[in-house]
């Protein structure tokens, strides 16, 4: 077997990097242990050691998707200034439709499950709570004050990445950059 992720991941890390990339490939429906197993270069012995089933796997990939989605979104914008803002938040989100974790977590909102169904309501709490920091962080930088309550924004943020990433699915000739720099001249026309 060719273990695709990063040597210096642990067995669980490498588990949970194989089975997002098998879930952006192939969807929670058709994935199976046996192909995160072998995407991950881990006995399927392995995975119900660290995971014990299924659904218990998918709650912690979720919490792991999430986990690197809002880091990497804090990260994009921690030095971003007036001029450098919205081109360091697109690379973000570029960045991340690409890997396909927004889209998988939409698709793991449906997948039945208490486990989860209670990750993806951490998911999403963390994920509004990141849109916050990011709609703070974006006015202050360009010296601007929202009239709208950052939390009213933020949802509607969550909800325009959500759609980006379906979009980039059913309709890939939709150029994303344009949609997203409309969208944030309308966001950032609410300012005062």
């Amino acid at each position: 077997m060719t273990v695709s992720a990063p040597a210096r991941l642990d067995s669980a890390e490498r588990i949970l990097d194989a089975a997002a990339r098998r879930l952006v490939l192939d969807g929670a429906a058709a994935l199976s242990l046996q192909d995160v197993a072998g995407e991950a270069g881990v006995s399927k012995g392995l995975i119900h050691y660290h995971f014990h089933d299924k659904d218990t796997m998918l709650a912690r990939v979720v919490d792991w998707m999430t986990d690197g989605l809002v880091r990497r979104e804090a990260v994009a914008l921690a030095d971003a200034t007036a001029q450098t803002a919205l081109d360091q938040l697109w690379r973000w989100l570029e960045t991340e439709l690409e890997r396909g974790h927004p889209r998988a977590l939409i698709e793991l909102a449906h997948y039945p499950g208490e486990r989860v169904e209670a990750a993806i309501q951490r998911s999403a709490a963390a994920r509004r709570g990141a849109a916050v920091s990011t709609v703070q962080h974006l006015f202050r930088a360009l010296g601007l004050e929202p009239r709208l309550p950052a939390p009213l924004v933020a949802d509607v943020v969550v909800a325009f990445i959500a759609g980006l990433a379906v979009q980039r699915v059913r309709s890939p000739e939709v150029q994303p950059r344009l949609v997203f720099d409309v969208f944030w001249l309308s966001v950032l026309s609410l300012a005062e």
